[in-house]
């Protein structure tokens, strides 16, 4: 073949290839991903657990197929079956799990400051007042979001919560001082709570409340009406106490950053979006469950009473210095613990609730 023929030849094998190469590059711009997403507590009875079940994953599979061209799946595990409650930041972080849904009271030295709103007890008994304050000090403090990337190597997507904490017991009691030497179960940064009653504070987890309380190892729990109905605590300490120790703006969605980082910038983008959607739900999923849980025991034959607002303002009032006190201990930590807990107690003046007793950080 003479030259000009080769180069013909070869003019014509390069463009044919070319085109191959881009029909392949279009092919694999179209790509299908999956994340596997979990969380200690089960879907159901925990309710920023079913949000990410019942929301997050349907609601980012469907605008990634609407809006891009790939796909995403979601390996699911929840109640533990991938990761424990404690183990969920970890799992985030060293991949395990490319999402992870947890209360951050379940790390009370790796994230002591972002349990914040444990610190103020007897704040907002709504759910979307209580996700509203907590937002705002995020914005305000952005240390908060950094800490998750900074030292865990993950993405806060959205915050969640939990709904209003009251108290229930195995056995009846009328006052405050009926509570002297019981054995109280609870996550850990509420346990304080207790200190003004003299009741014995028991650190535990939501999947032991059942058993420990049928079998004596304490003899009462704080916690909010969804689970104390999704968890049928009501059978072993069917007497539940309405105290308000108030919502919880105290969970998070988080993301691995690596695996963030993996996905075309459209993906993330949704991702990110409906991370927000999800907190910004919060507050209706709590109160929902709050009343439907209220109204569910009630059903099931628990024996409901209120606390009078004068024990509840004096118990208020014990825990005068606690806020205080968790903010030095934060400071002393090299977090902004002062900063943060006024913060949020500004934040919950500013959304009008009216504390029925007024802390002061000094």
């Amino acid at each position: 073949m003479s030259k000009p023929g080769k180069l013909r030849a070869f003019t014509a094998t390069f463009a044919a290839g070319a085109l191959l190469a881009v029909g392949m590059a279009g092919q694999a711009a179209a790509d299908s991903f999956t994340l596997r997403i979990g969380a200690g507590h089960p879907n159901g009875p925990a309710v920023y657990v079913a949000d990410v079940a019942n929301y997050f994953v349907p609601e980012v599979k469907k605008r990634v197929e609407a809006e891009t061209d790939h796909t995403i799946e979601f390996v699911e595990g929840y109640g533990g079956s991938i990761a424990g409650v404690a183990e969920t930041l970890e799992s985030v972080q060293n991949g395990i799990l490319d999402i992870g849904a947890y209360c951050f009271c379940f790390e009370p030295a790796k994230l002591f400051l972002h349990n914040f709103p444990y610190y103020a007890p007897f704040g907002p008994s709504d759910s979307e007042q209580e996700m509203k304050a907590a937002r705002a000090v995020y914005d305000q403090v952005p240390w908060l979001s950094e800490t998750f990337e900074k030292e865990y190597g993950q993405k806060l997507l959205g915050l969640h919560g939990w709904d209003n904490y009251h108290l229930g017991t195995t056995d009846p009691w009328e006052t405050v001082e009926d509570l002297k030497g019981v054995k109280i179960g609870g996550a850990g940064p509420n346990l304080p709570w207790l200190e003004f009653a003299g009741a014995i504070p028991v650190q535990s987890t939501l999947p032991d409340g059942y058993l420990s309380l049928q079998t004596g190892v304490y003899n009462g729990w704080l916690m909010f009406p969804s689970a104390y109905l999704g968890f049928k605590f009501y059978e072993p300490a069917p007497h539940y106490t309405l105290i308000g120790f108030g919502a919880m703006g105290v969970n998070g969605l988080t993301m691995n950053s690596k695996s963030f980082a993996k996905l075309p910038p459209e993906v993330q983008n949704i991702i990110m979006e409906v991370g927000r959607g999800y907190e910004e739900q919060a507050g209706k999923s709590l109160n929902a469950r709050q009343k439907t849980g209220l109204e569910g025991l009630e059903k099931v034959g628990a024996k409901i009473r209120t606390l009078g607002d004068d024990a509840r303002a004096g118990w208020a009032k014990s825990l005068a210095e606690f806020p205080s006190r968790q903010a030095k201990d934060a400071d002393g930590r090299g977090m902004p613990g002062t900063e943060v807990i006024n913060a949020y107690l500004k934040a919950v003046d500013a959304i009008g609730y009216k504390w029925p007793f007024a802390y002061e950080v000094k």
